[in-house]
């Protein structure tokens, strides 16, 4: 089976994060990188290995994340982050829906995480 990145959940991804803030902001923020280069990804072009590895940094989850058809053992996925990933991925909801709802998944999994011990 051949590994490919998933474009689209890594533009989605990354459009959640960024929310309303500008390009160049962003793009300054993750470090050495253009607001092209990041239009370009967020329209769902192929980034190079370096600005890749620099988004997975800026939105703090693993490469494998984005990486499908792997072979091997693949580093289990937390339900937590398997919702946000979904949430983020989501064509339907706006950004800021898709913010609220994380901050939701989140605090519940705090919750349970409180109320386990």
């Amino acid at each position: 089976m051949e590994s490919t990145l998933n474009t689209q959940l890594l533009a989605s991804t990354i459009k959640s994060k960024r929310g309303s803030r500008g390009l160049r902001e962003v793009a300054k923020e993750i470090g050495d990188l253009s607001a092209p280069t990041l239009s370009r990804i967020e329209q769902g072009n192929l980034p190079d290995v370096e600005t890749f590895i620099k988004l997975c940094k800026w939105l703090n989850v693993p490469t494998d994340t984005f990486i499908s058809g792997k072979k091997g053992h693949a580093k289990e996925v937390s339900e937590k982050d398997k919702l946000i990933y979904q949430l983020r991925s989501s064509k339907e909801l706006d950004p800021s829906t898709i913010s609220a709802m994380v901050a939701m998944v989140d605090l519940a999994f705090t919750k349970l995480k409180k109320d386990a011990k």
